[in-house]
């Protein structure tokens, strides 16, 4: 692909039991607030800890953390998907979050995990995955870990209510299937305006979530019976604090419907952080 240069880090000598067939990949593309890169540099930590897979991050920095034990490198220059409010942010940013859809080609690997950089990996239960043996596996449902929030605003979108196929973790092997999904992706991401008429979508807003959504149906000829990873999407919203309490112990603190103060710990748990600003507190506070 044109404009894109992978190096490896080769600071590390690391062992995997993989052979180098699975790694993950995720991609950082820093904006005026958050710092993605930053982030995936501490979550590859846990990857390698966990589930002994190598990590590649595909980003436009030019200066990587110190201390990053990335496996691979891809520089890319982004493509903005859309102007985003981030709650716990206050604010409007540009979300780089379009370019998701050039997953399958320029992935090292044979079988690849795509994880968001907020996602939070505390344990080996995606390992489970690697001998599925499936083209493609996404979450298919979401909840709040709190349970005080019902997520069937963000399971389904559309006047039609599309079940939503989530991109926060993707597994994919090399496969005619795999390689369907993200051309189509591409397709409704290059005709966005489209398909937000076309399935009557009221966030205008491009999002990964909804272009794969409806990439799989395309795919899997309109049908909405597809193999999905077998566990739902652990999820913390933006109004919620989480904090580190020690390696994979993390501290929910959160306010009931009653106005009374909570909190929940969650020790070994895998968890996508929907808030920035609290993981990007743990993740400075860890340097």
């Amino acid at each position: 692909m044109a404009g894109t240069n992978e190096c490896m880090a080769g600071r590390i000598h690391r062992t995997y039991t993989t052979k180098m067939i699975t790694g993950a990949l995720i991609f950082a593309f820093n904006n005026e607030y958050i710092d993605y890169v930053s982030l995936a540099a501490w979550s590859t930590k846990n990857i390698h800890r966990h589930l002994n897979i190598p990590v590649c991050i595909v980003t436009d920095a030019d200066i990587l953390p110190a201390d990053h034990t990335f496996d691979k490198i891809i520089h890319l220059q982004p493509q903005a998907g859309s102007i985003r409010q981030f709650a716990d942010i206050d604010g409007n940013v540009i979300w780089y979050n379009a370019d998701r859809v050039d997953a399958y080609n320029i992935s090292p690997w044979q079988q690849t995990l795509v994880l968001d950089a907020d996602y939070v990996v505390a344990s080996n239960q995606l390992s489970t995955l690697f001998s599925a043996n499936q083209d493609f596996l996404a979450h298919s449902c979401a909840y709040d870990i709190t349970n005080l929030r019902d997520f069937d605003d963000l399971n389904y979108f559309g006047q039609h209510r599309m079940p939503m196929s989530w991109a926060t973790v993707m597994l994919f092997q090399r496969s005619t299937t795999a390689d369907l999904i993200f051309k189509s992706m591409r397709m409704v991401r290059d005709h966005w305006p489209h398909y937000v008429n076309l399935y009557a979508n009221a966030r205008s807003a491009y999002r990964n979530d909804h272009a794969l959504t409806i990439a799989q149906s395309l795919v899997n000829g309109h049908v909405l019976t597809y193999p999905v990873i077998p566990w739902d999407l652990a999820s913390i919203t933006p109004e919620h604090k989480v904090v580190e309490i020690s390696q994979d112990n993390y501290r929910v603190e959160f306010v009931t419907a009653q106005q009374q103060p909570r909190w929940m710990t969650l020790q070994g748990q895998d968890f996508h952080a929907m808030g920035k600003r609290h993981l990007g507190d743990i993740v400075a506070n860890s340097l």
